[in-house]
């Protein structure tokens, strides 16, 4: 992505960590979509971000908050059954959102505005097991990581068996509820004080 992406006068990209990311000015728009489930500790990284806005400016930041779906409890369950509790006791499943309440309490203070919501997004799946293809590239990604080809390929068939079980599909596809967390932080702009 950051090889295909056009830089203009006013904007540039780069590859680089959430931690070690350092702006060389205070910045206007920061906007966080989709990573914050990946990094601990993202509550600290959070007051970090909103101290580096510029006077008038904005963090905005979404993240899912799934954990109470089958989608993500049967991965939990299978991770602590028997047959998978030693070969993933050290895999981290991605972190979900607090509840919004959580966000305007952590980053309202004297100086910042915040507003926090939640959505469930009823997502329309097509294909066999669409929900499963869906996992594969979120929730799926640290436990498959941590297993080789044979023990991946096992999983997968279990957790398939289940999470087809859990979503049923309909004539126009499988409904799969998705809840997102979003919070927008404005700095207060202290030349219209």
């Amino acid at each position: 992505m950051i090889a295909a992406a056009q830089a203009g006068p006013n904007l540039s990209f780069a590859l680089g960590g959430v931690w070690q990311w350092r702006p060389g000015r205070p910045v206007d728009v920061l906007v966080c979509n989709a990573v914050l489930q990946w990094v601990p500790g993202h509550d600290e990284l959070l007051l970090r971000w909103a101290d580096l806005l510029a006077p008038g400016g904005w963090l905005a930041f979404q993240l899912p908050g799934n954990f109470g779906q089958p989608s993500h409890e049967i991965v939990a369950e299978m991770a602590r059954a028997p047959r998978w509790s030693g070969l993933l006791a050290d895999v981290t499943l991605n972190r979900q959102a607090g509840d919004p309440a959580d966000y305007v309490a952590l980053l309202a203070r004297p100086g910042f505005q915040v507003d926090a919501w939640e959505t469930s997004y009823l997502h329309i799946l097509h294909g066999d097991n669409p929900v499963l293809e869906w996992t594969k590239g979120s929730t799926l990604r640290p436990v498959l990581s941590a297993l080789d080809e044979e023990q991946a390929g096992a999983f997968l068939r279990e957790y398939g068996e289940r999470v087809g079980e859990a979503y049923h599909p309909h004539s126009f596809g499988t409904v799969f509820p998705f809840r997102r967390v979003f919070a927008v932080v404005h700095r207060d702009d202290i030349s219209q004080r």
